[in-house]
């Protein structure tokens, strides 16, 4: 286990061991993007409005009135997770800049064809798989929706819409991870076999001279390595949390650990009861809550009550960002034991909350937690109910954790992440020009 430093060593560097230095490469590494503005990180600044006004300024100059985003899924589907969260914020600060944003998606139950929607209006005319080719000829072809945008910044989760190849315009693709074996857990065999020959094989041929954003740099070095897109065609730009996000809720009088996510498979919500049932056995005052929603409910209901737990383990369903900010700023630590990310956006929201994060050793919470500052990563061969019971029983670890969590979510902004995209927009149009 690597040693805890404090908020107040990881600013100075004061303090020597492996957890300070993460600490500095981490928020050098994160300089890149940190252009002038309002707002600090560590010292750096923080892109404010200033700066995606200017950055608008720069768009309209390069021929870029209108902005498409092309995405599977929007923040009104049922299914939506961070993907669509990243989007739907991305848009809405574009959109209150004044930039022209169109996001262009599939159906969604109860939804219209055609809304706005902070700003920017939301355009569903296909169902989950057909909108992939349809899609893609609209945008190669005009027929059927005769989009004025001017630049196509499209969102690949899993399967690709292939935008290089259906449109010359300016074009940005936002990748947050590569699913691989996540293919097996929600698809039949041949289905799954499919999904992962167009992400591993026939997509990076597509993708190998386009600009990718991602979202952390350890998912930057797993898109480089396993889609073979030379490395320097990929930049990192964090996602932001909102402002809304913010401590001041009294802790609970007790041990209280909490999950945000998705009900699915990737998530492993089944690996997370069965641990925080271990936690219990030593620790009987201990309570949970499972925020969220999705189609393993039932099975996780199953194994909740296999555990015993139904009394202790709350699972509410999906909650609005203001039920979020109650229980984040109750709970003593949220857990992660997700398999793939391509950050952990609940991790961050809850550290703005003044929460820590006991989280697996993956990539993307490799930059959602600095270890040993803003929570614990659990590598594999460590015992993940060892580590929670070790943040509940240490009030001073807990605490300098918490204090870290906070000091790290305040450095991530929308408005910062918004600029960041738009930049590299610009240097797609001029690359196109040139």
């Amino acid at each position: 286990m690597q040693a805890v430093v404090s908020p107040d060593q990881w600013d100075t560097g004061a303090a020597g061991g492996v957890a300070t230095r993460m600490a500095s490469e981490k928020v050098a590494g994160m300089a890149g993007w940190l252009e002038a503005g309002t707002g600090t990180k560590a010292g750096v600044e923080v892109p404010g409005s200033e700066s995606i006004l200017r950055s608008v300024e720069q768009v309209r100059a390069a021929g870029i009135s209108c902005v498409e985003i092309i995405a599977w899924r929007d923040i009104d589907d049922p299914e939506a997770g961070g993907s669509e969260m990243h989007a739907h914020r991305v848009a809405s600060e574009w959109a209150g800049a004044g930039l022209d944003v169109v996001m262009r998606t599939s159906r969604a139950p109860g939804r219209a064809e055609l809304e706005w929607r902070n700003g920017y209006r939301v355009v569903r005319r296909s169902d989950r798989y057909r909108v992939f080719p349809r899609t893609f000829l609209e945008l190669s072809t005009g027929i059927g929706y005769p989009t004025r945008a001017d630049a196509v910044v499209e969102v690949w989760n899993g399967m690709p819409f292939l935008g290089p190849l259906a449109t010359r315009k300016p074009h940005v693709t936002i990748l947050h991870h590569v699913h691989a074996k996540m293919w097996n857990m929600v698809l039949p065999r041949m289905l799954a076999w499919m999904g992962r020959t167009v992400e591993l094989k026939l997509a990076p041929k597509v993708y190998r001279s386009s600009r990718i954003i991602t979202l952390s740099e350890s998912s930057r070095g797993e898109i480089a390595s396993m889609l073979g897109i030379p490395i320097q065609h990929i930049r990192v730009v964090p996602p932001g949390v909102d402002p809304g996000f913010s401590p001041g809720r009294a802790k609970a009088p007790y041990p209280l650990v909490i999950a945000v996510g998705r009900l699915v498979p990737v998530k492993q919500f089944d690996r997370l009861i069965e641990n925080l049932a271990a936690v219990k056995h030593d620790i009987p005052d201990l309570q949970a809550i499972i925020v969220g929603e999705g189609y393993e409910r039932p099975k996780l209901e199953s194994i909740r009550a296999l555990y015993g737990a139904d009394g202790w383990i709350r699972m509410p369903g999906r909650l609005s960002d203001a039920a979020l900010v109650d229980i984040y700023g109750s709970a003593w630590m949220v857990v992660s034991t997700s398999s793939k990310e391509g950050w952990g956006m609940t991790v961050t929201e809850a550290g703005a909350c003044g929460t820590p994060a006991v989280v697996t050793d993956i990539v993307g919470h490799r930059d959602a937690v600095i270890h040993g500052v803003s929570g614990l990563l659990v590598p594999a061969s460590e015992s993940l109910p060892q580590v929670i019971k070790r943040v509940i029983q240490d009030e001073v670890l807990r605490e300098t954790l918490s204090v870290g969590a906070h000091k790290y979510a305040r450095t991530l902004t929308w408005k910062a992440t918004a600029t960041a995209i738009l930049d590299e927009l610009v240097a797609a149009a001029q690359q196109r020009k040139a």
